[in-house]
Order: C-alpha cells, then sequence, then structure tokens
C-alpha cells in the first residue's frame, strides 16, 4: 500500500492533481488507514501512470476517461481508442499548422524591425494593426 505522497513521487504527480483525479473519477476513491490516510494499490499506481501518460502526450480528462472505461473490456475491439487517438493526431496536426503560420508571421514582423526607437518599431506597429500582418495565423 502507497501513500498519497508516495503515489506522487512515484508517478511525478502533484498531490492536489491526485485528489483531483479522483473527484473526477479517474481513479477510485482509495481505502483509508486507521489514521485516515489514503492507500493506494499498484493497480491505483499503474492508473496514475496510464493518466500521467496520457496527460503529458495532450489528452483530454474525458478522453482518458473513455480510454480507460475501455481497457475495462480487454475483449473487445480497439476501434474505439484507434479513434480516441487518431481525433488527437488530427487535433495536434492543425496546431502544428497553426503554430508554423504564427512562428512564420513573427519571423516576418521581427525581420521587419530595425531596431531604432519604440516610436518606429514595427512590432508595435503590426500589434496595433492587424492589417500589417502577412495573413491569418
Amino acid at each position: 500500500m502507497l501513500s498519497i505522497g508516495d503515489l506522487s513521487k512515484r508517478t511525478g504527480v502533484k498531490v492536489p492533481t491526485i485528489r483531483y483525479y479522483e473527484q473526477m473519477g479517474l481513479i477510485s476513491e482509495p481505502d483509508r488507514s486507521e489514521g485516515n490516510q489514503r492507500r493506494y494499490t499498484k493497480t491505483d499506481l499503474e492508473r496514475l501512470a496510464f493518466i500521467r501518460h496520457g496527460r503529458d502526450l495532450g489528452l483530454t480528462i474525458d478522453a482518458i476517461k473513455e480510454l480507460i472505461s475501455l481497457s475495462q473490456h480487454p475483449d473487445r475491439p480497439c476501434v474505439g481508442a484507434d479513434r480516441i487517438a487518431k481525433e488527437h493526431l488530427d487535433d495536434v496536426r492543425i496546431k502544428i499548422a497553426q503554430l508554423k503560420r504564427l512562428e512564420h508571421e513573427l519571423e516576418r514582423i521581427v525581420s521587419h524591425c530595425d531596431g531604432h526607437s519604440i516610436e518606429d518599431c514595427y512590432v508595435i506597429r503590426a500589434l496595433s494593426d492587424h492589417g500589417l500582418c502577412d495573413g491569418e495565423h
């Protein structure tokens, strides 16, 4: 059995986040010791590591909940898990495209600034007038 502090240290998930995940139903409420301390099992540790890895990959809480639910039925096809991963990949690709447009625009703005004074600063002017931008970003 692990304390919440031990669980936190072993997974890298902060104690308040562990409590939040309990409230959200991502991990079950643990048993309590005679001193009313939370006591976690190896299964809780594995679940929290799963959640942490999902969050590190940028999955939403709802997606993780659904994946946890799917994992409770190991004999079923994995089409649901594949769908979640594909949707997230699509979202990531959209964000990457947006970030590339943003990078391009920032490079363009910075390259137009001659660095003399704020009065003539192209960065300030471009931020003040969206019409000076090269396109949507």
